[in-house]
């Protein structure tokens, strides 16, 4: 799955790279190379040098559809970067990424949510020890059609349309919400993702109090969270959720209301995230990596990689970057799983 800020990533790469590249340490301390040709030519960045040579070696990581695209543009910057290292990136959503990666078939995991229990005994079955990495944050979007006459909603509204065995099917419906009359009996139709998403898991518990309590009829687009932003640009009616980066791709068809989690209604935008002030719904983004995947040169490479450029990354994705103190946090704990 890639968000459609993908296609003007692939014009601008190259020209990225060469920025992103000079400012991306290595594992020991080596330095980046960049090379002095024209940044519009088809040549690459000369590689991070590890020891004396090139990196070399292969990572896979799987998982969430929210942080996928932001891992995609950070692998294919590190790789061309670093030509001999391959990044392979899939998405099967949090959970099922969980599962591959606490049975050691992956090195990394792209989650929107933190490990479950379940997971965290499944990883200590199979040897595998890990830390959650902070790549991003997001500002998880409850979206409305552009035409719709609402801009913010409490959490206590948000709960009674989508917790469990909720009866509301109409905008008239919602307790104490002031829309005008003409409205009122406008079918309200829902769109989330499915069961397997970080996102599901998230925005079940913050909103409705317990992880993966929800009303059974609303529209599942499993790990599409393009799907939901089309049915919603399409129907006046029709409310739904995803990551800030989907909101920030749809345009004026669209629009992020405004949440009201008890001291008055906070707007989803990157400052009011980094802020902390976006609350229930801002949360980090993660990419579990494993202990054994440090091990290599340019695994550690590739997630010190990730932190630093991490602004410029999350501006391609559409998602928030990490304040200076996170990024000084994560690299701590790739160099502590790394054994450095």
């Amino acid at each position: 799955m890639k968000v459609t800020r993908r296609a003007a990533f692939a014009a601008t790469a190259l020209t990225s790279a060469l920025v992103l590249a000079a400012c991306g340490g290595s594992s020991d301390g080596g330095e980046t190379t960049t090379p002095t040709s024209d940044p519009t030519t088809s040549a690459a960045p000369s590689p991070t040098e590890t020891g004396g040579g090139e990196l070399t070696g292969s990572i896979l990581i799987d998982g969430s559809s929210t942080v996928g695209p932001l891992t995609e543009p950070a692998a294919e910057l590190f790789m061309q970067a670093n030509p001999g290292v391959q990044v392979t990136v899939a998405v099967s959503g949090t959970s099922g990424g969980f599962e591959k990666f606490c049975n050691g078939e992956t090195d990394g995991n792209n989650a929107s949510r933190a490990i479950k229990e379940a997971e965290i005994e499944l990883c200590g079955e199979n040897g595998i020890g890990y830390d959650n990495i902070t790549v991003a944050n997001d500002a998880l979007t409850v979206l409305v059609n552009g035409e719709a006459p609402v801009a913010c909603m409490t959490v206590e509204q948000l709960n009674a349309i989508w917790t469990e065995g909720s009866s509301i099917t109409t905008w008239g419906q919602i307790p104490d919400l002031d829309v005008p009359a003409e409205f009122a009996d406008t079918p309200l139709s829902l769109y989330g993702p499915g069961t397997d998403s970080g996102t599901f898991d998230f925005f079940t518990e913050a909103i409705n109090g317990e992880e993966g309590l929800i009303r059974i009829d609303y529209t599942s687009i499993g790990e599409d969270d393009n799907a939901a932003v089309t049915a919603i640009t399409g129907d006046v009616g029709a409310m739904g959720y995803v990551p800030f980066a989907f909101y920030q791709e749809a345009g004026d068809a669209v629009k992020g209301i405004g949440i009201d989690g008890g001291d008055g209604c906070i707007d989803p935008t990157a400052e009011n995230v980094q802020n902390g002030i976006y609350t229930p719904l801002g949360r980090p983004l993660f990419v579990y990596a494993s202990d054994k995947a440090l091990q290599q040169d340019a695994t550690v490479a590739f997630f010190e990689f990730y932190i630093n450029n991490s602004d410029q990354i999350a501006d391609i994705a559409g998602a928030v970057g990490l304040t200076d103190e996170q990024k000084a946090e994560q690299i701590a704990k790739v160099q502590a799983l790394a054994g450095g």
